[in-house]
Formats: C-alpha cells, sequence, structure tokens
C-alpha cells in the first residue's frame, strides 16, 4: 500500500488549518550559511536543532554521507547557488557517526542493483562508457574522511570563491553534539 493518500489527506488538512503559517520565511538563508549533510533519516530535526537553527536560517544540501563525488555535480552546483545567488557566506560539511556511506560495498550494489532486475548488460555499458561503479557508489572508510574529501572539493573548486570559509564537522546522530574537523579549511590550503 502507497503512503501517498495518507501524505496527501494530511497536507490537504495541513494547509486548510494554515499550519504553514509557522514556517513562512523566504528563499534567502537568514544566518547567510549553506549545510552539505547526510540524507541520513536521524539527522532530519535532529541537526537544525542542535545547531539553533529554524527553517529559513540556512540552505541544506543533503546527499548519501555528505559526500561530494563529482566537482560538477548537482550537491557541488547547489553550493555553488547557495553562495553566488542566495547570499551563503559560510558552508558547512556536516558528517556523522554511522553513517551508511562508511565501507559501502559497491559490488554489494551492483549486485543488488542485477537481483532487482537491472540486467547486467546495462552495468558492463556504463562501465564501457566511463562511468565506474567502485568510484560513482565509493563510501569511505570513516566519516572523518568523508566530511574532509567535501571539504577539500569545495575549497578547490575553480569556480568556488575564496573569501567564503568551509567548516567540517561530525555529528553524534543520537545526541547531536558536534566534533569540528575543520574551521574555515582555506588555513591549511
Amino acid at each position: 500500500m502507497s503512503i501517498i493518500p495518507s501524505l496527501l489527506e494530511f497536507n490537504k488538512k495541513f494547509v486548510e488549518e494554515k499550519q504553514y503559517e509557522a514556517y513562512l520565511t523566504n528563499k534567502f538563508p537568514d544566518k547567510k550559511v549553506a549545510i552539505l549533510t547526510c540524507m541520513d533519516t536521524r539527522l532530519v530535526e535532529l541537526l537544525p536543532k542542535a545547531l539553533g537553527l529554524k527553517n529559513g536560517d540556512a540552505k541544506f544540501i543533503k546527499n548519501a554521507g555528505a559526500v561530494l563525488t563529482q566537482p560538477f555535480g548537482s550537491a557541488m552546483r547547489s553550493i555553488l547557488v547557495a553562495v553566488y545567488e542566495l547570499g551563503a557566506r559560510e558552508v558547512l560539511v556536516v558528517g556523522h557517526h554511522g553513517c551508511g556511506m562508511t565501507n559501502l560495498d559497491a559490488q554489494g550494489m551492483v549486485n543488488k542493483f542485477i537481483e532487482n532486475g537491472i540486467d547486467p548488460t546495462v552495468i558492463r555499458t556504463l562501465e564501457n562508457s566511463g562511468i565506474r561503479m567502485e568510484k560513482f557508489l565509493r563510501g569511505f572508510a570513516n566519516p572523518e574522511d568523508g566530511v574532509m574529501q567535501s571539504v577539500k572539493m569545495i575549497r578547490k573548486h575553480p569556480l568556488f570563491p575564496q573569501t567564503v570559509p568551509v567548516h567540517g564537522f561530525i555529528m553524534d546522530p543520537v545526541t547531536g553534539e558536534l566534533e569540528v574537523l575543520v574551521e574555515d579549511y582555506r588555513e591549511e590550503q
């Protein structure tokens, strides 16, 4: 059974009762910060609360592991838009302990693709076209490495302004406690 009917039912009531009014803001982040973080369900409400952020304070960019895998991918594009178009003046990369990207098994993922009906020819065709599954599905040995990889990619990006600091953190997904990995990575280029 699909979750869609219950979501739509709730949404209708939400709009009718004007519950959205508590969240009214604009597209510009009030705290002038963009945050690249993991899509982990434990961080959805915990991360903003642990940082004292409310709706409208920050631009959140989420993906698996808070890892930038491509300098010209959609997550990096979002960071550039946040800085150049929406007024973000700092970037935070926030990973977390217990991340599902830790030691991700790329071959195991490929096997799951095939078990779920993806023709192995598709995988071979992608590989022959230069899409390396090991790289595309790459995780990290520990979340600290993942955060630092993203921090470095942002700082070294040819389109990223040198005046915007980039910070790296690891969060405890239970308590919300932050560990600083790097403040303003530019100092250590």
